[in-house]
């Protein structure tokens, strides 16, 4: 079993059961390797906290280009929009090691 993002064990089987998760999941396999990293990290510690309306904020910001969501991940820049600037917030906070 993995470990939610509250602590608790989650067996694939219980993820494998919700389309969303997966297609975000897979949006996150990037072939970037720091984009990789940091978002399916994400996705296994931060995913779960979020509302329906961080997660279609998180399915808008997969919708940007690899350059672009490394320069946000990555503190080089900062997005326009107000609500993917915070979904990249969170995105970073949850990720920070």
């Amino acid at each position: 079993p993995h470990q939610g993002a509250d602590g608790q064990a989650v067996s694939l089987m219980q993820t494998a059961g919700d389309p969303h998760r997966n297609r975000i999941s897979w949006q996150c396999r990037r072939g970037m390797r720091e984009l990789d990293e940091m978002l399916s990290r994400f996705m296994a510690d931060g995913y779960d906290a979020l509302d329906s309306t961080g997660r279609e904020h998180l399915a808008r910001l997969l919708d940007f280009p690899d350059p672009l969501l490394l320069a946000w991940l990555m503190e080089r820049s900062v997005p326009a929009d107000r609500d993917v600037a915070h979904i990249v917030r969170i995105i970073r906070n949850t990720t920070a090691a």
